[in-house]
């Protein structure tokens, strides 16, 4: 099986006797970012199969096939087969986000497109989000959103999401401490606070996990601007 690594519009095609390193120094280097480890994702062929493993000491990053339906959490020290045609790679070091997209040619598995499409409310698992949880969501993922193709994005503060929606700062971490219980009741992983885990890492947690499982996409930012222009209500918390 043939890898490619796309990012921000570069095409890297790997070699399957020597490892691939993503960070701020490797065979990918993002940026000087001193958030981001000198060697964090390593891409490398063994036992038939390719790998996808974290060599950082602290980041994770967010793993998905490009249908959104499979989402899994990559920690320090894990690491996953590489089986799909399109693998979606998503992480945050510090206030910046990066995406990076692997094509495998001849992959072991291919998604099936999922019938159907959402009627009502937005659900992850069986749990449903509010007009103004999903508009909280979508005004921390504008960024990434509007960006074309993979790369690098923004995270906005709370107080700079909260603007961008005409809230209070108050108001904002009320419905986002909300929206995070109902993700972290559910077992996505790095919703909760609490010592050691600062807000900026549980937004950026939100807003990978949001993106890369479909639940926004660039479609919905027009909710936005209605919202602002009153022409979205409030349905609660």
């Amino acid at each position: 099986m043939e890898i490619t690594v796309e990012y921000a519009g570069e095409y890297f095609s790997l070699d399957p006797d020597a490892p691939f390193y993503v960070g701020r120094q490797g065979d990918l280097e993002l940026d000087d970012n001193l958030f981001l480890h000198r060697h964090f994702l390593e891409i490398s062929n063994a036992d038939g199969l390719w790998w996808l493993s974290n060599v950082g000491a602290r980041l994770t990053a967010t793993v998905t096939d490009s249908s959104g339906g499979v989402n899994a959490w990559l920690a320090p020290g894990a690491r996953l087969p590489i089986v799909f045609e399109q693998t979606t790679v998503v992480f945050t070091a510090g206030p910046t986000t990066y995406e990076l997209t692997i094509h495998a040619k001849g992959p072991a598995f291919r998604i099936a497109p999922r019938d159907g499409a959402d009627a009502g409310e937005s659900t992850i698992g069986n749990v449903p989000l509010t007009a103004s949880q999903k508009l909280l969501i979508l005004a921390l993922a504008e960024p990434v959103l509007r960006r074309e193709g993979t790369g690098t994005s923004e995270i906005p503060s709370s107080a700079k999401a909260a603007e961008r929606l005409g809230w209070t700062s108050t108001r904002f971490n009320r419905k986002l401490d909300n929206v995070c219980d109902k993700f972290d009741r559910i077992g996505v992983q790095g919703m909760r606070g609490g010592q050691g885990k600062l807000a900026t890492n549980r937004r950026a947690r939100l807003v990978e996990h949001a993106v890369s499982s479909r639940l926004v996409t660039r479609d919905d930012l027009s909710l936005l601007d209605a919202a602002l222009t009153g022409a979205s209500g409030d349905t609660g918390a």
